[in-house]
């Protein structure tokens, strides 16, 4: 009884906080604005707009198509609505852990199986960052091609792998995949000096990326919950 209501506690004061976040994102664009101006921040446009777009295809093609394997219906309905009631909060706060009471109360809106979600929602917070890959990915091969070193398909596939791997180490808290760059990196030769220049870089156009990031990340743990749970029928 004591842990339940400390975990109650806890979630409502995360609640509280996540509806002050969107102050708190809108303070982060403008320091970044100021700091960096306008042209500073159009500069990194391509980089941002190659993220939002694999981001796009995972969260509007990829999740639907495996979606519809498992449960053999039609997914965009649930997929919206994860993006609507989970996405949004997730995009403002920037962190899957502090979006876990979110996720946990719409998969209890869901009607979905508590057994289930009670594992999948903690555990997805911690493993399923799909969004972290990506961000670890083009900002590896952003930082390849600026060096002009060749990529062939192999090492292409290879980074991919470990990008998905490592991104498991992503903490869940925001700007958690940047720290991980300089792991890929290493696997061209690039020197950690020239890694945390991206790090830095990443860092500068967060308040975007990150935010997508942690929208596809978070929602895409509901998503998969609720596949498994309509295909088994629980």
């Amino acid at each position: 009884l004591v842990f339940f209501d400390l975990s109650h506690g806890v979630s409502s004061l995360v609640r509280f906080i996540i509806r002050l976040a969107p102050f708190g994102i809108l303070g982060l664009v403008a320091d970044t604005i100021a700091t960096t101006g306008f042209e500073a921040l159009a500069s990194y446009g391509q980089l941002i707009a190659v993220l939002l777009g694999a981001m796009a295809i995972i969260a509007f093609v990829v999740n639907p198509l495996l979606v519809f394997a498992k449960t053999g219906s039609n997914p965009y309905p649930l997929v919206f609505t994860c993006l609507r009631e989970s996405g949004v909060t997730a995009f403002f706060t920037r962190s899957s852990a502090a979006n876990i009471p979110v996720n946990l109360q719409l998969c209890e809106k869901l009607k979905l199986n508590e057994e289930i979600y009670g594992v999948s929602i903690p555990l997805g917070a911690t493993i399923n960052m799909a969004g972290a890959a990506i961000t670890i990915t083009v900002l590896t091969l952003a930082t390849v091609n600026t060096l002009g070193i060749e990529v062939d398909f192999a090492s292409a596939i290879l980074l991919s792998l470990l990008a998905a791997i490592s991104a498991c180490g992503a903490s869940g808290v925001a700007g958690g995949s940047l720290l991980l760059i300089p792991l890929a990196c290493s696997l061209f030769g690039i020197p950690n000096e020239v890694a945390m220049q991206v790090v830095a870089t990443g860092f500068i156009i967060g308040v975007i990326q990150d935010s997508a990031e942690t929208a596809l990340n978070s929602s895409t743990d509901v998503v998969f919950t609720a596949a498994v749970c309509q295909s088994q029928k629980v």
